[in-house]
């Protein structure tokens, strides 16, 4: 299932040079992560309930275009990998005007428990693993 998010930029999200200060995009595409699991049906209130944490392991961010003010971007996140015990989310962020690309970005996450020890999804809850891995892209 494709899923876009789309985000307008503000104003104080802009550095000096009127361009989205790089250290935004993080926060971009947590929005957007979170919209992404909402639409899945597996929002974070959810996980949550069953005893379940997604920690941000890593981002890595490729920067291919700026946006300023009142610009619209679009995210499209998406299964990377997954296995159970740790999955990597991909993003595509297009500047909505032009579609040219803004950034390349992915996140790495590992599935805890509530006390943030390490869990493999596939045996904690056959559900949730079996709707995350179905989203992985051919």
């Amino acid at each position: 299932m494709e899923t876009i998010y789309e985000r307008k930029i503000n104003y104080y999200e802009t550095d000096r040079m009127g361009v989205v200060h790089h250290s935004n995009y993080i926060r971009f595409l947590e929005e957007a992560r979170c919209y992404w699991l909402e639409q899945i049906d597996m929002p974070f209130a959810l996980l949550e309930e069953n005893g379940i944490t997604i920690p941000v392991l890593g981002v890595n961010c490729t920067y291919k275009y700026h946006v300023t003010f009142g610009d619209i971007i679009l995210i499209k996140p998406y299964m990377k990998e997954y296995s159970g015990v740790r999955m990597t989310v991909g993003y595509e962020v297009t500047e909505k005007a032009s579609g040219k690309t803004v950034i390349i970005a992915e996140t790495k996450h590992c599935f805890t428990n509530k006390e943030l020890k390490p869990i493999n999804l596939k045996k904690y809850n056959k559900e949730f693993s079996d709707k995350f891995e179905g989203l992985l892209e051919d």
